[in-house]
């Protein structure tokens, strides 16, 4: 059985974790979301997004 998970549900979860035991502030959480909002509209998004298919990818074909 696949279980589907939002790469974004799992690094909003990281970052409320990070929060909740204090490994990060809350203006750092903000400047790291504000960056992700920023990198996504410039053309490294793409590449950024090629590399984290390619490392998913990997990820799943160590399971199989």
């Amino acid at each position: 059985m696949a279980l589907t998970l939002s790469l974004v549900l799992l690094l909003g979860i990281a970052l409320a974790v990070l929060l909740r035991f204090k490994a990060l502030g809350a203006g750092a959480a903000v400047v790291a979301v504000l960056f992700g909002f920023y990198l996504a509209d410039t053309g490294a998004s793409t590449t950024v997004n090629d590399l984290v298919t390619a490392v998913t990818d990997a990820l799943r074909s160590i399971d199989t």
